[in-house]
């Protein structure tokens, strides 16, 4: 066996074992909107803050487990994602219309697990290991309710799936600094179908579409800080380096780079201040950096350029993101806290990118949170959160047919639960 089917059946097996058989999900572009239920409660806030285990995926300098700790959770997240194109009265030759009609994706239920365990080693070493997973894009138009396809070769859609597996270590380097580093191994899985009438536009037509599930891995690192002002103030930062994934060669064809799919850098700044000893507020600002990567950010106007999978080769046409977070808690009793979060985005596709978002409508600005902790013992404790995303349009010119309009739309709610224990 080639080393290269070796790579590949242990990330499948990593990425089967570890979270099962999952879709994941669009929030901020393909980045989820926080990490951990306590978080997620708050819009994502709270890289300043420690509340549980998966604390350490905003920032492994919040990485604080209670002696030896395990964490499971599991979120059910619901996107409706829907286009419409628009009636033309005029059809002019050379031009690609989509059948005027609106259409919804299936697959509206996805179940996204997490897992984490930590053990202080001592009173200043935490070491853990973080596994969950990052957002993505997942779209099926099925050709059972529009015969003709969206693009015309049948039920059109793409699957994309990231899991990030990151061991984790935390050090005290005096009372108010904490600093926190995590390794991440990065395994994703691509898919896409129906998209064979594209093929006059790239440079591998065979490996356009149609060619099953692909796999490719990646290392990056995630660094982290903390520091606590005094007992009511406390700030924090985070960097998540870009991260250069092996080609999807299935797919070399239609992602720019011969099938470059890498993951951008990321950077979360934030501070954690409480009005009272019982009442806490959160701010994060985050900025994610869509434009380092050429598959995800080249316009689809260079499809008069370059063929698909050429390194100028199109791409979705996103632009970076910038968000803000703003949670709330409130430590009701001893054993439970209540959350609030609202977080804000402007969405990354312009309305010129509209046609290939189609299969990726990451339009997502607004999201509204609430959530709970509850600790049963000194060692059980549950978290829970609700999210709700607004649905939101965006209308631009078909760029394959001018005089055509099409909008891309997609709404989101969510809950989940965790429960940590200490073993």
């Amino acid at each position: 066996m080639s080393t290269k089917m070796k790579k590949q059946l242990i990330s499948g097996l990593a990425l089967t074992c570890a979270l099962g058989s999952f879709s994941t999900f669009a929030t901020n572009g393909y980045f989820t909107h926080g990490y951990g239920m306590t978080h997620k409660g708050m819009a994502g806030a709270g890289v300043a803050l420690s509340e549980e285990l998966m604390s350490g995926a905003n920032n492994p300098a919040t990485f604080l487990p209670n002696g030896t700790q395990l964490s499971l959770g599991l979120e059910l997240f619901s996107p409706e994602r829907k286009y419409t194109a628009s009636k033309v009265d005029t059809f002019y030759p050379g031009a690609f219309y989509l059948a005027a009609k609106t259409q919804k994706s299936d697959n509206t239920v996805f179940a996204i697990p997490e897992f984490a365990i930590g053990h202080q080693l001592n009173e200043k070493i935490n070491i853990g290991l973080l596994v969950y997973g990052n957002g993505g894009m997942n779209t099926e138009y099925s050709a059972e309710s529009a015969p003709e396809g969206t693009f015309y070769a049948g039920t059109a859609g793409v699957d994309l799936k990231q899991l990030f597996i990151s061991p984790t270590l935390s050090y005290k380097l005096n009372e108010q600094t904490r600093l926190g580093v995590s390794p991440i191994y990065v395994v994703q899985q691509f898919e896409a179908q129906g998209l064979e009438n594209f093929a006059p536009f790239s440079q591998s037509p065979e490996a356009l579409t149609n060619n099953g599930t692909d796999t490719s891995t990646g290392f990056g690192v995630q660094l982290g800080i903390s520091h606590a002002i005094n007992s009511s103030l406390s700030l924090g930062a985070s960097y998540r380096s870009a991260v250069s994934m092996e080609e999807f060669d299935s797919y070399k064809g239609l992602f720019a780079e011969q099938g470059g799919f890498d993951l951008p850098s990321s950077f979360q700044l934030g501070a954690a201040y409480k009005l009272t000893p019982s009442n806490q507020v959160v701010f994060d600002w985050q900025k994610i950096n869509y434009s380092e990567v050429k598959s995800i950010a080249n316009p689809i106007n260079n499809l008069m350029s370059a063929p698909l999978g050429a390194n100028a080769g199109a791409g979705f046409g996103w632009n970076d993101m910038t968000i803000y977070k703003l949670g709330y808690q409130w430590q009701r009793t001893p054993q439970q806290k209540i959350r609030f979060g609202v977080s804000y985005t402007e969405q990354p596709i312009p309305s010129s990118q509209v046609i290939l978002n189609i299969l990726a409508p990451g339009v997502q600005e607004w999201h509204f949170t609430t959530g709970f902790s509850h600790s049963f013992t000194n060692k059980v404790q549950l978290n829970a959160m609700a999210f709700y995303s607004p649905a939101k349009k965006v209308t631009g010119t078909n760029y394959l047919a001018p005089n055509q309009q099409v909008s891309i739309e997609m709404k989101q709610t969510g809950l989940g639960v965790s429960i940590v224990w200490e073993i």
